[in-house]
């Protein structure tokens, strides 16, 4: 049985399985974070780079359920970045979102070639936590180099790094230093979509390992990587934007993998990225303005 809750290393709890919204258009993201709290899904995991923090905020303000019964994760984009900046951005996802406090406001980047505004930045998601504003701070796609550099400047230790992790890309060094630190490791494309969206060769819905582990269970291959993460110990945030998807992800806590198809499943990492490299990320590549709520 996986755990559906985990603990933060700063005491604060958050489900385990989220909905992710990443590349979901606006007109689709209502309906998905709709489907996803009908479904029993309590944790939404946004962006302010993805553009739908509005939409996330409409469906949660719809659902009719208590604010502090969802728990709802947002980005900075490094656009943002820098101290004051970085306080303005939260801003503005707070007025999107239609929130006053939001559970976990992460850095969505390492900037290397401007590391002193990644700094800056998160020095900023101190000070919110300090005020209240936040009631967790992480990063997102740090790499073991970004965690030392941060760690030595930081006074609050992150709770979280999202990163890319599923059965195809598992960056093993880098979740053995995220524990190491109490860092949450949370995985995002959980179940290896990265690859087969972009056009990759294989597909991990269609690896046969995982089939055959899934055969074994009577559930699909997403829902055994589901599991996998799940009970390895990670945090996991799948997108979907159709109900019955939506909904099979979220069923993954009445089975329980065996040692040996961990095992298995551990096995099948090539080492290859799916998405961008970390140290590619440039304001000149990637920067773009973020709209004022």
């Amino acid at each position: 049985m996986s755990v559906s809750n985990l603990t933060l290393n700063n005491g604060v709890t958050m489900p385990a399985l989220g909905l992710g919204v990443f590349q979901t258009p606006p007109e689709e993201t209502s309906q998905a974070v709709e489907a996803a709290l009908r479904v029993g899904y309590r944790h939404i995991d946004t962006a302010a780079a993805y553009g739908n923090e509005r939409e996330v905020g409409a469906a949660i303000a719809r659902s009719g359920l208590a604010r502090s019964d969802i728990f709802i994760e947002t980005k900075i984009w490094i656009s943002d970045y820098g101290y004051e900046q970085t306080l303005h951005g939260f801003d503005k996802s707070a007025a999107k979102l239609g929130i006053e406090q939001i559970d976990l406001l992460i850095l969505h980047q390492a900037l290397p070639s401007a590391f002193d505004k990644t700094l800056d930045a998160y020095r900023a998601l101190e000070t919110l936590l300090a005020d209240g504003k936040v009631r967790a701070i992480g990063v997102s796609n740090f790499m073991p180099e970004h965690i030392e550099q941060l760690l030595a400047a930081a006074k609050v230790v992150p709770t979280v790094n999202q990163i890319e992790v599923h059965p195809y890309f598992q960056q093993r060094k880098l979740q053995e230093l995220n524990k190491q630190h109490d860092i949450l490791t949370q995985a995002w494309s959980p179940i290896g979509g990265i690859t087969f969206y972009r056009g990759g060769n294989k597909s991990t819905l269609e690896d046969p390992v995982i089939v055959e582990i899934a055969r074994l269970h009577g559930k699909s291959a997403a829902q055994v990587m589901l599991a996998w993460h799940l009970q390895e110990g990670r945090s996991v945030i799948p997108k979907s934007v159709k109900p019955a998807r939506i909904a099979e992800n979220f069923d993954v806590f009445d089975f329980t993998l065996s040692a040996e198809q961990i095992a298995q499943i551990d096995a099948l990492d090539t080492g290859m990225r799916g998405g961008p490299e970390p140290e590619a990320i440039t304001l000149e590549a990637y920067g773009r303005a973020i709209p004022e709520a």
